[in-house]
């Protein structure tokens, strides 16, 4: 039986488009243990076939040599093959430093030394969708119509409601963050209008989800619903870690969110959703479920007038005006929940 080190990517995204790669090693046979940055670490642990997650003591930037010459040393001899997601020169270091003898990874960042198998670069005009990408790495195909499948057990999933008072199916999920950037993010009052809609339902319950940076936007959506509801809107943000916040979307009713991890994240647990796209495109990165819904006004051939500035890929409007996201409407989301 192979035993083989995976080395994930950095954002949750990203992390749950390798599920089905994992997936696939695992029922080969391979023993499977994934190396993550601490943020992504608990997406790992919600995916069956993972034996172990190894939490990476890594910042963001940086190459952080002598931490990753000490790890790398407490895992020589472990394994005998990596499988390296992420493409830059950093992340095929440990598996390089390690001798693990079999190292698998796009070239990346001219990592021509780091990697015994190299996969050529795809072109940015043709690059796979992100599934296919990262199972490419198995050296096998047919990933095309693989869909990210995540889990969490009954009993875990119960122990995150019960101290917000929540029940399995009765609340919806907002997620109004995009770590991106402004130009993904719907507007703050919309997900108040759209809460104050939720909340018409009787004993229906609204919980915002986000990290601390992203606890002003939370606060200005309560501070959008009315006093006598507010109640029944519960804000998470900065409040709760991310193996809480999965298993509170696995037991959701529905949820909503911008083009973000945790749009995929709901995808995974194949719970009914909107999603609102914006700068970017759901053509590169849909959500992969069958009871998912997108908004996207560059695609309704009766919106006028036209959107020809999107998709632009931006972290903030160029143009400064974001229609594509404050003109899509609260009613839109609604009439699809």
């Amino acid at each position: 039986m192979t035993s083989t080190l995976v080395i994930a990517p950095q954002w949750i995204g990203d992390a749950v488009m390798t599920e089905p790669l994992l997936r696939r090693l695992h029922a080969r046979g391979d023993r499977i243990t994934v190396g993550a940055l601490p943020w992504v670490a608990p997406v790992y642990r919600a995916m069956e076939g993972v034996e172990r997650v190894i939490e990476f003591p890594f910042a963001h930037g940086g190459l952080q040599w002598a931490a990753r010459r000490v790890l790398a040393s407490q895992l020589r001899g472990q394994f005998d093959r990596a499988v390296i997601c992420p493409n830059s020169f950093k992340s095929a270091l440990i598996p390089w430093w390690a001798g693990i003898p079999e190292r698998v990874g796009y070239l990346g960042e001219a990592r021509y030394g780091l990697l015994t198998q190299r996969l050529p670069n795809p072109s940015k005009t043709e690059r796979p969708p992100m599934v296919a990408f990262y199972g490419a790495l198995s050296g096998d195909d047919g990933f095309a119509l693989e869909r990210p499948q995540l889990f969490v057990a009954e009993a875990a999933a119960d122990a995150a409601l019960a101290p917000f008072s929540l029940h399995r199916g009765k609340y919806y999920v907002l997620v109004p963050g995009a770590e991106f950037g402004p130009a993904k993010r719907w507007p703050a009052a919309h997900f108040a209008a759209l809460a104050c809609e939720v909340l018409c339902e009787q004993d229906a319950q609204v919980l915002l989800l986000g990290s601390a940076k992203e606890a002003g936007i939370c606060a200005e959506i309560v501070g959008g619903v009315p006093a006598e509801k507010r109640g029944r809107c519960v804000d998470l943000s900065g409040r709760i870690d991310l193996a809480q916040a999965l298993a509170l979307v696995s037991a959701a009713r529905r949820v909503v969110s911008n083009d973000s991890g945790m749009m995929h994240v709901a995808a995974a647990f194949g719970v009914p959703q909107v999603a609102v796209f914006g700068s970017s495109s759901p053509l590169h990165t849909p959500p992969l479920s069958d009871v998912a819904r997108v908004v996207w006004l560059k695609d309704d051939p009766l919106y006028q007038p036209p959107l020809d500035c999107a998709p632009c890929f931006a972290r903030d409007c160029p143009l400064g005006h974001t229609r594509c996201l404050r003109d899509v409407t609260p009613q839109q989301v609604w009439n699809l929940l």
